[in-house]
């Protein structure tokens, strides 16, 4: 049988914590239910971090990641609403697809709070760094400043957070995907309101691009 490194046993560990948490909650994240998760012994837990305070920042940069990852799928050639709305559907879509990590997140985010005082406002706002900074890159040429970039990924992060906290209540993916539909028509409706005539506009740069 090969041997599972020590890396990987974190992985599964990081992974086996969020299931954990979902279901627990932090206070009953044990390291025992997580090593019982992942399908190892307590002493291997031990051995890969020195307490579960270690274990939970690799949570935490975990979910970061992920968050990160999901600003990544868009089309580089795409305008911004296009993008805005894209990053919407597909962190709601993955939060369906990952209960779990909805939960967890969540969790995870006043865990920090209540540790740590600003990091939970850290793991948010690195979240939405990620956003701004894709945001910033499908705007090209349009003269959108920054203060409308930073409401353009607040309004995504809310309808975001607000989708998860009714899905991971009711659990109904019939009810998900009308709210999903509902949540981009609030979207497209507030990017045309906000950004006005400009909202179709193809920036110079990337029709040069494009060629």
């Amino acid at each position: 049988m090969p041997r599972i490194s020590a890396a990987q046993r974190r992985q599964d560990f990081v992974h086996a914590a969020v299931e954990v948490i979902a279901t627990h909650g932090i206070d009953g994240a044990t390291t025992r239910r997580i090593a019982e998760q992942a399908g190892a012994n307590l002493a291997m837990v031990h051995y890969c971090y020195d307490s579960k305070e270690d274990l939970f920042a690799d949570v935490y940069e975990f979910v970061v990641g992920k968050f990160r990852d999901l600003t990544t799928t868009v089309d580089p050639q795409a305008p911004l609403e296009q993008t805005a709305r894209k990053m919407l559907r597909d962190t709601m879509e993955y939060y369906v697809e990952s209960p779990s990590f909805a939960v967890a997140a969540l969790e995870l985010i006043n865990w920090a709070r209540r540790q740590h005082g600003s990091r939970g406002i850290a793991l948010f706002d690195q979240a939405l760094e990620g956003v701004r900074s894709t945001l910033r890159e499908a705007a090209g040429d349009r003269d959108i400043d920054d203060a409308t970039t930073d409401e353009i990924a607040s309004t995504i992060a809310f309808l975001a957070d607000g989708f998860a906290v009714g899905w991971i209540t009711y659990g109904d993916r019939d009810l998900a995907e009308k709210q999903m539909k509902i949540a981009d028509s609030v979207l497209e409706s507030w990017l045309t309101s906000r950004l006005g005539a400009t909202n179709h506009r193809t920036p110079r740069r990337r029709r040069a691009a494009s060629r």
